[in-house]
């Protein structure tokens, strides 16, 4: 950012370039209005913490990417205690329910259960090189490490997506909720290695 701007115009400039990068990173990581609201808090932290915003336009976007990850994870931990309290609750007042069997399993959603079956770090990992489109240094950036820790993470990563996938294979019509105990059994073996 130009040090002749006053800060508000350095913001302002801020927004309008990243505002649509980080509204797609949020976007496939979560609903949309959920995603907006990341977005929306993402740039409230930008303004609050505008002396971190790195100098280098480069890392700008990755640097926001990171912001929204903290972001996205405290929705999801907000969320996730949301959802264990009305299953306890649907739990106490009806019979489990069966999938239903007939549904069909598209490509994406064999690559997306899988990819959940991996530790969320993992996930994270390939999803900014692989979604964001982002080299290792970037995606380095946007996680806290280094380049090399980076590249071991997506080596990791990518071989666990891979027993993950293979997994899904020979179990098929597992359920697509991540509470089945064959998941949950991938998942631990996946988070082991």
């Amino acid at each position: 950012m130009r040090s002749g701007l006053d800060f508000e115009d350095r913001f302002n400039t801020l927004y309008r370039t990243h505002r649509a990068a980080v509204l797609r990173y949020a976007s496939r990581r979560s609903d949309p209005d959920t995603a907006r609201d990341v977005v929306a808090e993402t740039f409230l932290v930008a303004w609050r913490k505008h002396a971190a915003i790195p100098a280098d336009p480069d890392q700008v976007q990755p640097w926001l990417y990171g912001v929204a990850r903290r972001v996205l994870a405290n929705t999801e931990r907000s969320a996730h205690r949301s959802q264990r309290l009305t299953m306890r609750l649907r739990q106490e007042t009806r019979e489990d329910q069966v999938p239903d069997p007939a549904t069909a399993v598209t490509e994406r959603e064999r690559l997306i259960q899988a990819l959940q079956l991996l530790p969320a770090r993992d996930q994270e990992a390939l999803r900014l090189v692989g979604w964001e489109e982002l080299d290792l240094a970037g995606a380095a950036l946007a996680l806290g490490c280094s380049p090399s820790v980076m590249a071991a993470r997506i080596y990791r990563a990518r071989r666990k997506l891979e027993v993950a996938l293979a997994a899904a294979d020979r179990n098929p019509r597992r359920p697509a909720s991540g509470s089945s105990a064959l998941a949950t059994t991938q998942h631990r073996r996946l988070e082991s290695r």
